[in-house]
């Protein structure tokens, strides 16, 4: 009976719901898509689970999610807005981060406090200050993030920040060295406020599943895939969000290498808003909290180190001056879809076809979600323009001349993510083209045609015949394989973002792959550039083979797209093991005292091998705390030291800067027997040391 268990991955993206039933050998049993109902979340996923076999799902043992919601809502400037008390900042460090984008339309509050770097208080928490910013915010936002200058040296004043949140609020609140053990407060502070503006996604997601689990009577641990491709329980995902911005993509790195296994690859997975590449090396996807990007944000989160961009199949195709044709990084609803879901707007594109067109021409807005606490800030017009469209798709076009306060108003709605427009995609030019027929081709050929009309009379680009919707259609595919081209290179090259400014890592991307893709020779063969071709490419997701074999061919790598390909982020998000680190950080502040920041707050020795030692201990217990609540069972636990210091020759010693001891905690999910997982391999084990330099800057 327990190899006969099974476990459920399913897999919430921007377009489609995956599900799939792996058996103990990881072999896909039956599998499932439906499309991703963001009104409510139950449907599709209700709707992809109802396609497997029935009765195997008594025989679940695990159920483990994936998403790329928080990606998706990352990269495309979205989220519920966010109420940030900022203890010790200055707005030199709030401009340099962006928090005001990131706030969503929410508040970001200087608050006097702080630390220094030795954990001492820098100045007396503002707490009178901080209680009427609660109190004038706490009915316009969704959640509270809490970061204090040098918190993670001292947490103080973050936590009496959390106890004043909760004794005024209800709401969800998050603090900077709960996430992150790293200097760096501008950084800290941002990943604090995308964790508070996305616990709004993963609460819906979470109790979504809940309630399906319920329906099917299906008792079995509910996890969750972090973006280091680790699980922790639904609770702790809950808590921590933000872990879960590269959900998605690490479950695709981790499916991908189930279904097809190589030591040295580039996989890159395509979906419906964003295209994923990591790098595989050693069997092993590279594990960084430094060189993390999604689009051009670089949160402070531990992830598979994955180039995330804008780029998928629902991607909206534009005009953008200087350059002509773009694609994405905006998602759309593809006209293909729009037509397949309300089939009563056919007539409407019928009659637009042969019309003056305009920036407006295949743009209808359809629902998103609302949380309390936006709908609440609704002015009149938006509470109008949003209880039409509960009613169906609107259109733009139609309401610039007949009710542009209307229309103002659904702009603003999905500026701020609470409903989309739809537009002509690389899906409609799959369904142009033949390559794809699963919506309504119709639709996507009248869209191609008022499209490249619209880019020929309105922008003054493209050169393409009347009523022809093939045309178009080969120029966006084309230009969706030299796109896919450039950011596979740009993944190459994005080892560490923060050396790279982003416009000239692109501006070289697209170079290179030109080069590449043009016979590799240069100058007449001065030299040559290509990959390397004994490193596969590995591609995933539902577009995968419409673009990735042209994609090999340029570039002459091998190319493979697995079998099940398309549902490789459900299969990964079974695919793993449970993964929680921990790190405590030892300074010398003066000759011979040696600091150790426990996570209650500085504590001195005098002897350095004393503070290491605490330094491990407190840092075990805490990764093993975190497995234990993240929902690990026959948890190990390894430390290695990562010291900064220098020999000093004249009195041949060794000058001690600052120590970071490390645990990782690895354990097997779920209490339920039979229910094996892959694991990731953790941080090697032993004792290391480098030398290395001292920051005093947060």
């Amino acid at each position: 009976m327990m190899e006969s268990t099974l476990r459920l991955g399913v897999d919430t993206g921007g377009t489609y719901t995956d599900a799939v039933l792996l058996d103990s050998d990881g072999g896909v049993v039956s599998a499932a898509k439906a499309l991703t109902s963001h009104h409510e979340l139950t449907i599709g996923i209700r709707e992809a689970i109802d396609q497997l076999p029935d009765e195997r799902l008594s025989r679940i043992s695990l159920v483990s999610l994936s998403t790329t919601l928080a990606t998706n809502a990352v990269v495309e400037g979205r989220g519920t807005p966010v109420c940030l008390l900022l203890a010790g900042y200055n707005a030199r460090q709030v401009n340099k981060a962006k928090l005001e984008h990131i706030v969503r339309g929410g508040h970001c509050a200087l608050i006097s406090g702080g630390h220094d770097a030795g954990g001492s208080e820098r100045e007396p928490l503002d707490v009178d200050r901080a209680r009427q910013v609660v109190t004038d915010q706490r009915d316009q936002v969704a959640a509270f993030g809490i970061s204090g200058l040098f918190g993670v040296r001292n947490p103080e004043h973050e936590l009496k920040l959390r106890e004043l949140v909760a004794s005024l609020t209800g709401k969800p609140v998050t603090c900077g060295h709960e996430l992150a053990s790293q200097l760096d407060a501008p950084r800290r502070a941002l990943t604090v406020a995308f964790n508070a503006s996305l616990i709004t996604y993963i609460d819906e997601l979470i109790r979504a599943i809940k309630l399906i689990l319920k329906e099917r009577a299906i008792h079995a641990p509910l996890m969750m895939v972090k973006g280091d491709g680790s699980l922790i329980s639904a609770d702790t995902a809950l808590a921590r969000p933000v872990e879960t911005i590269l959900s998605g993509p690490a479950a695709s790195v981790m499916g991908a290498a189930q279904l097809q296994p190589h030591d040295n690859a580039i996989i890159a997975d395509m979906g419906g808003t964003t295209t994923d590449i990591a790098i595989v090396t050693g069997g092993k996807p590279i594990i960084s909290a430094k060189a993390t990007l999604i689009g051009e944000w670089r949160p402070m989160v531990d992830a598979v180190r994955v180039f995330s961009l804008g780029l998928g199949g629902d991607s909206e195709v534009r005009f953008q001056g200087g350059v002509g044709l773009a694609i994405g990084p905006r998602r759309v609803v593809p006209m293909s879809l729009l037509v397949h879901r309300y089939p009563e707007v056919l007539s409407t594109l019928e009659r637009r076809v042969d019309t003056a067109v305009s920036p407006r021409s295949n743009r209808f807005a359809v629902a998103l979600f609302a949380e309390t606490s936006q709908k609440r800030s609704f002015s009149q017009e938006e509470t109008a323009a949003w209880q039409r469209l509960q009613e169906g798709p609107l259109d733009i076009e139609q309401l610039s001349h007949e009710d542009r306060p209307l229309a103002r108003a659904l702009a603003r709605l999905v500026r701020d993510g609470i409903a989309i427009y739809s537009g002509f995609t690389p899906t409609d030019a799959a369904h142009v083209l033949g390559k794809a027929s699963h919506w309504s081709t119709r639709a996507a050929e009248l869209a191609a045609i008022v499209w490249a009309r619209q880019m020929r009379q309105v922008y003054g680009w493209g050169k393409f015949d009347d009523n022809d919707p093939k045309g178009p259609s080969t120029a966006v595919e084309e230009h969706m394989v030299q796109t896919i081209c450039a950011a596979l290179v740009s993944a190459c090259l994005a080892t560490d973002p923060g050396e790279t400014r982003h416009a000239e890592r692109e501006r070289t991307a697209r170079l290179f792959s030109e080069w590449i893709s043009g016979n590799s020779a240069v100058d007449g063969g001065l030299f040559s550039l290509k990959l390397d071709t004994s490193r596969s490419l590995v591609a995933v997701g539902a577009p995968a083979d419409l673009y990735y074999p042209s994609v090999a061919h340029n570039f002459n790598v091998p190319l493979s797209i697995p079998e099940h390909s398309s549902v490789a982020n459900a299969v990964g998000a079974v695919a793993s093991s449970v993964i929680q680190r921990a790190q405590i950080t030892v300074t010398q502040p003066v000759q011979g005292i040696f600091r150790v920041f426990a996570p209650d707050g500085p504590m001195d020795f005098e002897q350095l091998e004393k503070a290491l030692v605490k330094a491990g201990s407190l840092a075990s217990a805490l990764a093993e705390s975190k497995a234990q609540n993240a929902g690990a069972g026959e948890i190990r636990v390894e430390v290695e030291r990562d010291l900064d210091s220098v020999d000093d020759p004249d009195s041949a010693s060794v000058v001690f800067f600052e120590g970071r001891v490390k645990a990782t905690a690895t354990g097997r999910p779920g209490l339920v027997p039979g229910s094996p997982a892959v694991g990731l391999p953790g941080d090697p084990s032993g004792v290391k040391s480098r030398a290395g330099q001292l920051s005093q800057a947060d």
